[in-house]
């Protein structure tokens, strides 16, 4: 009987709108090797992949080998792992449908499976963060958009198109003067609630007032610049901050009204505003949720690095993945 090789590790790969991290992890979930590079250096799909594919290979190659790897698990926003497609992406620089699962498999030679980054996000903290242990939960991750991904008992669910929990495009201004998503729809969580909303906030605060404000005068005012004069007690980016809060709770009360979560778990770049932030989406949450689950949902921040979570979080899905291999 001949020896019968067992592959012991997976790659998982972050594509986010700034930058595209990829990583070799073992089956205890320790990553051996991680590297990255810009994704909006490559606004054309096929190079994407090309270097996708050969950053992934030179990393392989360098550390173990090709023979060690079972499959390739990736995250990415308008993700669908019913499909393995990019699918209109607002945020991402290719548009349309992106069967990216299929190009880079074709590329590597290796099962590859792709899903939302939120998914990802709700993976990775189920096995690895705030999440475990959890059966029904949602995550909400908040940074260029705003996602989610949902379990209920025990199991992610994910929709007949691989499209569900997509909150931050739920409508929650139906007004004339709502805002446009980047997803064309007026009025959507999203266009209120991550980085572009919060800086539109920001604007519509100060032209409403002539208080002083650290934010007056800013060339690139970003949601971080603002938590940050937040914390020296700046008056107008705490209402910036009361402001998104107030919307988000909303949404999630929303939310948390269909499915009847634990917990609701904020993950991305947004939800480092804390307490700014938190503070007064939990009393908007309070007031709007279905009075039979009110102060029964906690509302927790994600305790673990955003883009370790999220590479750990593919590398799940890579495991759930049937292998596959041209080199077996």
């Amino acid at each position: 009987m001949g020896d019968i090789k067992v592959k012991n590790r997976v790659v998982g790969v972050d594509i986010s709108t700034e930058r595209t991290t990829y990583a070799i992890v073992d089956i205890r979930g320790n990553i051996i090797a991680e590297d990255g590079f810009e994704t909006f250096e490559y606004p054309n799909v096929n190079d994407f992949v090309a270097k996708l594919a050969d950053s992934i290979l030179e990393l392989v190659v360098a550390n173990g080998g090709y023979e060690s790897i079972r499959s390739i698990g990736i995250s990415s926003p308008s993700a669908s792992i019913v499909t393995g497609c990019i699918v209109n992406a607002p945020n991402l620089p290719w548009k349309g449908v992106v069967p990216l699962a299929a190009m880079v498999r074709d590329r590597l030679g290796l099962a590859v499976a792709m899903a939302n980054d939120a998914h990802i996000s709700a993976l990775g903290e189920k096995a690895y963060g705030s999440a475990h242990g959890m059966r029904d939960f949602v995550i909400i991750n908040i940074g260029v958009g705003l996602g989610s991904c949902f379990f209920s008992a025990n199991h992610e669910h994910q929709g007949a198109g691989g499209f569900a929990g997509e909150i931050g495009h739920t409508c929650i201004d139906d007004s004339d003067s709502a805002r446009i998503c980047a997803c064309g729809k007026r009025g959507c969580l999203e266009a209120y609630c991550a980085a572009k909303g919060i800086i539109r906030t920001a604007e519509e605060v100060m032209a409403e007032s002539d208080k002083p404000s650290l934010m007056r005068g800013q060339e690139q005012l970003s949601p971080k610049m603002i938590t940050e004069f937040c914390e020296q007690g700046d008056e107008l980016a705490i209402e910036v901050y009361r402001r998104t809060g107030y919307k988000l709770g909303i949404g999630m009360a929303n939310y948390a009204s269909v499915i009847d979560p634990e917990a609701i778990i904020l993950t991305g770049g947004i939800s480092k505003a804390g307490k700014w932030l938190i503070d007064p989406a939990y009393d908007s949450f309070d007031k709007h949720v279905f009075g039979n689950i009110r102060g029964k949902v906690k509302i927790i921040l994600s305790m673990i690095d955003n883009r370790e979570r999220d590479v750990l979080g593919a590398s799940a899905l890579a495991w759930s993945q049937k292998e596959y291999s041209l080199f077996k």
